[in-house]
């Protein structure tokens, strides 16, 4: 007897779908592990001064996982997902013992090109079989949840490490936590987690051979970018939102360092924004599915710069945390809208790909908020810098406003309208 066809949808893959919004919240915390006090870290053990410097770490994060999200997304399509899933894992081990060890700086930069190509293979893996599980119909409920779950890791996780560095002073140990993160999230991707390509080539043989046909990267890589009026609406609105989150993990902590707030504080501060954003999730997803695309894009970026201009303003901890909640609900808006969108448009033949081209120039948004950033800073200072992000943040919600056409109920590029 052959095995019975995969079916399509949340509920008929409930068990699976959730172990995998467990992975990904393992996936989630490895990030949170740097987010609270590698910054002040930069400052106080290596004496890195200018905020170029100490941004570096963000920088070489960003192209690492850019590049390692193009590479998954394609190996996705070419040799399953699990396989992917797992790779990362294994490139995650080092990282905690890299950074509780480092003698210098260049050991903290190598850790991040790891923990960058880590993050890109396993995070785009869990994106890629969720979207698999579910078919079209719950696809931005989907992406929420994991999102949610990702997200509410790091700020966790951050909130722990910033805890434990208030106790114990900026030394190596928070990084310990690590080990477990690896070790629990590396099992269950090897012995639980299933391949979802199947699930995949089910809904492709439901589709018009258009749809269903694999498409080749260069092409991917050229409608995703510039060539489809969607694609390219989103991606720019994904570059900008982790350039002000590269800003927000990079600046934010020496902006409330800077204003005298205890390491307490900053560390809550800095939980803040990952946290609201992973929360949030949990709603904005779903509300994508009902409400459409378009709304939560465009009104999430706007809400993103109103938080961030905030934070530049603020001198108190109440203000910085007004920003910061601002912050993290507009990006909850935005995050699984962007994913979700891509979802609508590109056909399950060519899916995961076109995921991979997204993600790639979203997290290059990183390394150039990183760069940037750094540069603003050091010539005007961090007001000024957070301030020219924010007005940037508020021009990519209005440029995604006047060319993004709106996708949900769009099902992978079976009914959507030609691009122009």
């Amino acid at each position: 007897m052959s095995p019975a066809a995969p079916r399509l949808g949340l509920r008929e893959n409930a068990g699976q779908f959730a172990l995998l919004v467990v992975v990904n919240a393992f996936v989630g915390a490895m990030v949170g592990l740097e987010r609270s006090i590698l910054p002040g870290l930069a400052a106080e053990r290596f004496q890195l001064a200018a905020s170029t410097a100490v941004l570096s770490f963000i920088a070489v994060f960003g192209v690492s996982k850019a590049l390692a999200n193009l590479l998954a997304g394609r190996w996705a399509d070419a040799g399953g997902r699990k396989r992917v899933l797992v790779a990362g894992w294994a490139l995650a081990a080092p990282v905690p013992a890299l950074l509780l060890l480092a003698p210098s700086w260049g050991w903290v930069l190598a850790a991040n090109v790891l923990l960058g190509l880590s993050q890109g293979l396993t995070w785009s893996a869990a994106v890629i079989m969720k979207v698999d599980l579910v078919g079209p119909r719950r696809r931005g409920l989907a992406l929420g949840l994991n999102e949610f779950a990702g997200y509410l890791a790091v700020g966790l996780s951050a909130w722990a490490t910033g805890f434990l560095a208030a106790r114990d002073g900026l030394g190596p140990a928070p990084f310990a936590l690590g080990f477990g993160y690896v070790a629990i999230g590396g099992a269950l991707s090897v012995f639980a987690v299933r391949e979802t390509a199947g699930f995949a080539a089910r809904e492709a043989a439901a589709a018009p051979a258009a749809a269903a046909a694999p498409v080749g990267l260069r092409a991917v890589l050229a409608r995703t970018t510039w060539g489809d009026r969607d694609l390219s609406a989103v991606t720019q609105a994904g570059f900008v939102n982790n350039l002000n989150d590269g800003v927000a993990w990079g600046l934010f902590p020496l902006r409330y360092a800077a204003a005298g707030l205890p390491w307490a504080e900053v560390a809550v501060l800095t939980a803040l924004v990952p946290a609201v954003w992973g929360l949030a999730q949990l709603g904005t997803g779903a509300a994508s599915d009902r409400l459409g695309r378009k709304p939560l894009i465009v009104v999430g970026m706007l809400v993103q710069a109103i938080g961030l201009a905030l934070v530049a303003a603020g001198a108190t901890f109440g203000a910085f945390a007004a920003g910061a909640v601002l912050l993290g609900l507009g990006t909850a808006a935005v995050y699984p809208t962007l994913l979700a969108t891509i979802g609508d448009v590109a056909g399950p033949g060519w899916r995961a790909s076109a995921l991979g081209v997204y993600r790639l120039w979203r997290d290059l948004g990183y390394a150039a908020g990183a760069v940037a950033a750094g540069l603003l800073a050091d010539a005007f200072g961090l007001p000024v810098a957070i301030v020219a992000v924010a007005g940037l943040t508020a021009a990519s919600g209005l440029w995604a406003g006047a060319r993004l056409r709106e996708t949900a109920g769009v099902r992978a590029g079976i009914t959507r309208p030609t691009a122009a």
